[in-house]
């Protein structure tokens, strides 16, 4: 029997690029848990995620829960300390050490939790290809 949604023809990259480029400009609530730093340590072998505590104000935006103002998606000029770094070989390994093995899991929304997912496999993929890893 065949799925209804199965389909004969291969999906074109360029295709699934465009998609994924669209999902990506939809609006998505913060996460009040905090967010995560993604990046690999190819010296090491390992997959990192670096989880930044944060607050969401009135107007939805993730601020310093310290100071109240607004963080700075890209070029900031605050260094914050991570809470905690996690690290895994495999985007499973990282997974399951932030969601099974820390004390509580820093995450309270399923859709930040499965962008990480995807993230990790990207990060994992990077890491055996050799390729640059860039946080989407």
């Amino acid at each position: 029997m065949t799925h209804p949604h199965t389909s004969t023809t291969r999906p074109r990259a360029a295709d699934l690029a465009k998609l994924d480029d669209q999902l990506s400009k939809r609006f998505i609530e913060l996460d009040p848990e905090g967010y995560f730093i993604i990046y690999v340590d190819r010296e090491a072998g390992l997959i990192c995620a670096d989880h930044y505590t944060n607050a969401i104000n009135e107007k939805g935006l993730a601020v310093d829960p310290e100071t109240g103002e607004p963080l700075c998606a890209r070029g900031g000029n605050a260094k914050r300390l991570p809470t905690q770094t996690y690290q895994g070989r495999t985007a499973k390994e990282l997974g399951m050490a932030i969601t099974e093995v820390a004390n509580r899991c820093p995450l309270s929304r399923f859709d930040h939790a499965l962008y990480l997912g995807r993230e990790f496999v990207r990060a994992e993929m990077a890491l055996i290809s050799g390729h640059d890893y860039i946080q989407d």
